[in-house]
C-alpha cells in the first residue's frame, strides 16, 4: 500500500468530519484533552492549504495536521496531528510533522514554530526536529490561542495556573546545527 502526503487543497474538505471524530475519539481513549475545533475550522484549515494530509492510493484519508498563526504570524504551531487507527504504528505520524514542519518554514520562515503535548510519541518526534521543552512565558501570549484551549477537559487547569503551565507540555522549534532538515516541502510518497 502505498500512502501520499500533500499540502491540503478544497478537495480533501470531504474529509473534515472524520478527521475531528477521530481527534476526539483518539483522545478519550488516552484520557487526555484536545482543544476541539468545528468542521468550519478544520474546511478553512485545508482550503487556505495550511494542512497536510496523507491519503491512500483509494483516495482514503490516512492521516493529517495542520497550522495555525498567532501573534501576526510571529508564531506558528504545527496542532491536530491524528493518524487513522489503521495506519498507526507505521511511521506516519512522523512522516506528517516534518511535512506540516517544512510547510511551515516555507510558508513562515521568520516565524517561531511551537505546539502543546500530552503525547510522548510527539514529543519524541518534536525533539527529533529540534524542538525543547519551554515555559508557557515563551509562547504567543495572544489571547485568541488561548481562547481555543477552553474546550479542553483541563481548560480549569490552565486558568488556575494563570496560564503558566498545565497537563500540556510547551516545545518550542530551536534552530540548531545538527538538523539537517530539507527547508522546502515536497510533496512525498512511501509504501508500507
Amino acid at each position: 500500500m502505498t500512502i501520499t502526503i500533500v499540502q491540503s487543497n478544497a478537495q480533501h474538505i470531504i474529509f473534515s468530519e472524520a478527521i475531528i471524530a477521530e481527534m476526539e475519539h483518539s483522545a478519550q481513549i488516552r484520557g487526555t484533552g484536545i482543544a476541539k475545533r468545528s468542521v468550519a475550522y478544520i474546511d478553512k484549515k485545508i482550503v487556505e492549504g495550511n494542512a497536510i494530509i496523507a491519503l491512500t492510493e483509494n483516495k482514503q484519508w490516512a492521516g493529517f495536521c495542520y497550522i495555525e498563526t498567532w501573534s501576526h504570524e510571529k508564531f506558528v504551531a504545527n496542532s491536530g496531528l491524528i493518524v487513522a487507527p489503521h495506519y498507526r504504528k507505521l511511521g506516519l505520524a512522523r512522516k506528517i510533522k516534518q511535512a506540516v514542519f517544512s510547510l511551515s518554514r516555507e510558508k513562515y520562515p521568520n516565524a517561531k514554530i511551537f505546539g502543546l503535548t500530552t503525547g510522548l510519541a510527539v514529543m519524541k518526534i518534536n525533539s527529533e526536529l529540534g524542538y525543547e521543552p519551554v515555559t508557557y512565558s515563551e509562547l504567543t501570549q495572544d489571547e485568541n490561542f488561548w481562547n481555543g484551549c477552553k474546550s479542553c477537559v483541563n481548560y480549569e487547569i490552565l486558568v488556575s495556573k494563570d496560564k503558566k503551565n498545565c497537563l500540556c507540555t510547551a516545545m518550542l522549534f530551536q534552530q540548531n546545527e545538527k538538523i539537517k532538515q530539507n527547508e522546502s516541502y515536497e510533496k512525498s510518497s512511501f509504501s508500507i
